[in-house]
């Protein structure tokens, strides 16, 4: 027992009295708004900007907006308003339905270049008058699409290698033959000898028109990487316009499926041309840097010379404007001109979070020149003259490094543009497994690795086969240089681009993600407490991020699993305690974190865990397609190849809040992950405990079935197919009907042809620690309201009752105790909470207070960092000893769940006390 915990967060707590008191989850589920009033459909929705300040360039915008069940027809259209009442150009589209078949998530599209203000509304009207201005066309031809903004026209071709071919603004082609490159090597390095390096250009495959506007259109390009010989490596290339917009939004994903033995990734990049009209003279150059800087330059400088061209010349080169007419040069510079270098090639390399440089050089053959070096660029260059040109930006440039920006022949008459995603100026991608597997070749030894460094290690398991990653690129078609200032604002854009976000009120009320969320709430001197310790740590681990470098290519947006106390350090290179990997559900953690505050670091932080952990934790192709890794050294590495990984559960939140066509393609892709379990049966390792040699799969009703049940839940929702609803039903009914419900062991048999589950425990009951903490709980209670099986809302609130009570209270129900012991009693607080609030039982809310509050709930004195510098460290850093990832991200949801179903029953500071005496007696 800690039994400083509850003392020390007695002594440390003070009331502070914020926030009125917050209505109960059972008024909440009733789609109540704060003041208990239903949400109506002609009542107006407020959207805000995530950031709190309205955008200073818009390049168009797409929201996520829930609705109460029952309140919104599929056929209702929808008009978004500025803050000063005036109808926008509006698109709108379903995101998912609720079973009846009313709309529970819209999307919403807003266009370019119209008046918004920092808060629009989004209101259900009769009919839509389709927009006259400020929209977006599309005309397809056998050779591809041509779409127009209102600003800029791109021809889009459905074949071939370049799927730009070309975009005009005003009549004019600023830019041609956009494609992607790779370059291979076919070493790590040049340790075995001479390295050979291969080349490979995109090679479309199908052009999908997914969106035709008014407001918004998507294209969606598919193909592989290619050489005369050989083709791989698939992309999926979305291109998005908006009306009004001179932009052209680029979200680029690929599959690794090569092999890691000799197909070693060296570059990977989106390359196009710019046409160049002008003088050398009026042709310039710009990167973005750190803090609002910016590195520009003319491809010819006329500053710094001999002889002074005068301060007319200066100043407009400077601000990237038109020179005046050589003729009005001085003479001595009309005649010696051509002897001022032209600047034809340029590189802004950014090989680590910390640092980048910037060279050029006159043309190919001739030495490159160091011009400039900085600690963090925001990945944003831009090359033109005065007759147009090209901005273009990488989003999260430095913490996705090594990445690289090229510019060449910006002295000829059309330059080249890579933005590289992977720089061809770093070591080649090395993606083998990191030990020779230490003479482990069987389950037996496996099981041993496991025992001594918690690595689920086997042979051929830690491949990257089918690991992916997505990279999101602006490219600005620009009628002249874009003043600093403008640069500036673009750079700002493509780091942090803009999005609308409904209030959390509205969130709660809608009753979506199963309404296991309360408004924060500091009117109680506990009640705040815990609210410290939830901005406690989600502030700790942010800190972490930056202060640990959690950052690269693959690695950002994951977060460390478990700490070392002695090295000072996440245990980085020791098994299954490295990297997290969605372990016990930290996502879950963030994004009711975010729905019940909406804090932008805190979206933010969870957008970037989205990205990496469905694409980089998951395998898209291969032998464990649609199978999530379990946390490990390397992402991929681990052998437990789960469902409870890969989870769509994990990634719907920004899916709803965004309508990220990415993320919704990769949980469409888990609705046959069912099938996986008997290639890759998650209990193949387990000595078993009966006869299976009849059993195709296994499956753990919440690691695994639970994991099922919200791919399913999300495709039906999303389709309305009702497969998917039938197959959850299937599941739901035969758990109902096993003898001990949810207890009948720690799996049951898994049939993929027909959804059932198969007891294979007879009569004894027993369960795991883990079946309820990968979402588990949240998506059941989700089921529990939007089926009808009473039989199943029995099992599971005898599991939530019992999983926490004593072992004569499991005896008396069971027949036996479960086995599960204490592990996790904590998190599994919230599982008590449940059952308290849906039976309305005090006593059992009472108890779940305890379970909450018994085991490290708040403590107190902990609320703090402890610094470590020096000998002890290699930078500066922050240190909590007694935090984890698992622990954190249990903590958090039964914090954010326990206030919302049973925090009337929060214990005051006397009954705390009390508490703490009987756990010193």
């Amino acid at each position: 027992m800690f039994k400083l915990t509850r003392r020390s967060f007695i002594k440390t707590t003070a009331a502070t009295a914020l926030v009125g008191h917050i209505p109960s989850l059972q008024a909440q589920n009733l789609s109540t708004g704060e003041t208990g009033a239903m949400v109506k459909a002609n009542e107006f929705i407020r959207l805000n900007w995530l950031e709190g300040k309205t955008p200073q360039v818009l390049t168009g915008a797409t929201v996520g907006v829930p609705w109460p069940r029952g309140k919104i027809s599929k056929s209702q259209q929808f008009q978004l308003i500025n803050q000063d009442g005036k109808d926008l150009p509006t698109q709108s589209w379903p995101l998912a339905y609720w079973p009846d078949g009313t709309l529970k998530w819209t999307a919403h599209a807003v266009a370019a270049g119209v008046s918004l203000g920092s808060e629009l509304q989004v209101k259900p009207v009769a009919k839509t008058a389709p927009p006259s201005e400020n929209i977006v066309s599309v005309k397809q031809s056998k050779d591809g699409y041509l779409i127009d903004t209102g600003v800029i026209v791109c021809d889009v071709a459905a074949h071939g290698a370049q799927f730009i071919r070309s975009v005009q603004r005003d009549g004019k082609d600023i830019m041609r033959n956009g494609h992607l490159v790779v370059i291979t090597d076919d070493q790590p390095d040049g340790e075995s000898g001479t390295t050979r390096q291969q080349n490979y250009i995109s090679n479309i495959s199908q052009v999908s028109l997914e969106q035709h506007g008014p407001v918004r259109a998507v294209l969606k390009v598919e193909g592989m990487h290619k050489d005369a010989k050989r083709a791989w490596l698939p992309f999926v290339v979305r291109l998005y316009f908006y009306a009004g917009a001179d932009t052209i939004r680029v979200m680029h994903s690929f599959v690794y499926d090569g092999d890691e033995q000799r197909d070693f990734l060296r570059g990977i990049g989106l390359r196009f041309d710019v046409a160049m009209r002008d003088a050398l003279h009026d042709r310039h150059v710009r990167f973005a840097g750190e803090n609002a800087g910016l590195w520009a330059e003319g491809v010819r400088n006329m500053t710094g010379l001999r002889r002074d061209p005068g301060p007319a010349v200066r100043n407009a080169q400077l601000a990237g404007l038109a020179c005046p007419p050589l003729s009005q040069f001085p003479d001595v510079i009309q005649r010696l001109i051509h002897l001022v270098p032209a600047w034809g090639d340029y590189t802004l390399s950014q090989q680590s979070a910390d640092g980048f440089k910037i060279r050029k050089r006159t043309k190919s053959g001739y030495g490159w020149v160091e011009a400039a070096w900085g600690h963090r660029s925001p990945g944003t260059g831009y090359i033109g003259s005065i007759s147009g040109g090209v901005a273009f930006g990488l989003r999260d440039f430095w913490q996705r490094h090594p990445t690289q920006l090229d510019i060449r022949q910006a002295h000829t008459d059309t330059a080249q543009v890579t933005v590289w995603m992977w720089s061809p100026d770093a070591p080649a991608m090395d993606l083998r497994f990191y030990h020779d597997g230490m003479g482990m070749e069987t389950h037996d030894q496996e099981r041993e690795g496991l025992e001594i460094t918690y690595e689920d290690y086997e042979k051929g398991f830690g491949s990257p086969m089918g690991v992916a990653r997505s990279s999101e690129i602006t490219l600005w078609i620009c009628a002249a240089t874009p003043s600093r200032e403008k640069l500036v604002q673009f750079a700002d854009a493509i780091q942090t681009p803009s999005q609308l976000v409904a209030k959390p009120s509205h969130f709660l009320a809608t009753g979506v993600f199963g309404g296991l969320w309360s408004l924060p709430d500091r009117s109680h001197p506990v009640k705040a407490a815990l609210e410290d310790q939830l901005d406690f740590r989600f502030n700790f681990y942010k800190e972490q991020v930056e202060q640990r470098h959690w950052y690269g290519f693959w690695d950002y947006g994951d977060i460390r699993h478990t700490y070392d106390l002695d090295r000072h350090e996440w245990r980085y290179d020791v098994g299954g305690f490295a990297w997290d990997n969605s372990e016990l559900s930290p996502d879950l953690w963030l994004w009711y974190s975010f729905l019940r505050t909406g804090r932008a670091d805190i979206f933010r932080f969870a957008e970037a865990m989205v990205r990496h952990t469905s694409e980089v934790d998951t395998h898209h192709l291969g032998q464990f397609a649609g199978l999530g890794s379990r946390h490990n050294v390397q992402h991929w590495g681990c052998s437990a190849k789960q469902l409870r990984i890969s989870a769509a559960v994990y990634r719907r939140f920004y899916y709803y809040l965004t309508a990220d066509e990415r993320i919704g393609d990769i949980m469409h892709s888990l609705i046959d992950a069912d099938k996986k379990l008997e290639s890759t049966d998650p209990a193949r390792k387990l000595k078993p405990r009966e006869d299976i040699s009849n059993i195709k799969a296994h499956a753990g009703f919440g690691t695994d079935w639970g994991s099922l049940a919200g791919n399913w839940l999300t495709e039906w929702e999303r389709s309305g197919d009702v497969r998917y609803r039938d197959k959850i039903l299937t599941g739901m009914r035969d758990i109902a009907g096993m003898p001990h419900g949810f207890f009948n062991g720690n799996s049951f048999a898994y049939d993929a042809d027909t959804s059932h589950l198969i007891n294979v425990f007879g009569n004894r009951a027993s369960a795991s620690h883990l079946n309820a903490v990968f979402g588990a709980v949240e998506i059941f209670a989700e089921l529990v309201t939007l089926t009808d099986e009473p039989r199943f809302v029995q099992a599971w609130l005898q599991y939530c009752e019992l999983f926490n009570a004593g072992k004569q209270e499991q005896i008396n129900a069971l027949g036996m105790p479960h086995g599960a012991g204490n592990a996790l009693r904590n998190g599994h607080s919230r599982l008590t909470a449940y059952v308290a609030w849906k039976n309305k039982n005090p006593a059992l809310a009472q108890r779940a207070w305890r379970e909450f509050f018994g085991n490290r709930g708040v403590p107190g004195p902990l609320l703090k960092t402890t610094r470590v510098q020096g000998v002890n460290s290699l930078n500066p850093f922050d240190e909590v000893p007694w935090i984890s990832t698992n622990d954190t991200a249990q903590w958090g949801l039964a914090a954010i769940q326990n206030l919302a179903l049973i925090g009337e029953y929060i214990p005051s500071m006397a009954d705390l006390k009390k508490m703490d005496a009987t756990d010193n007696d």
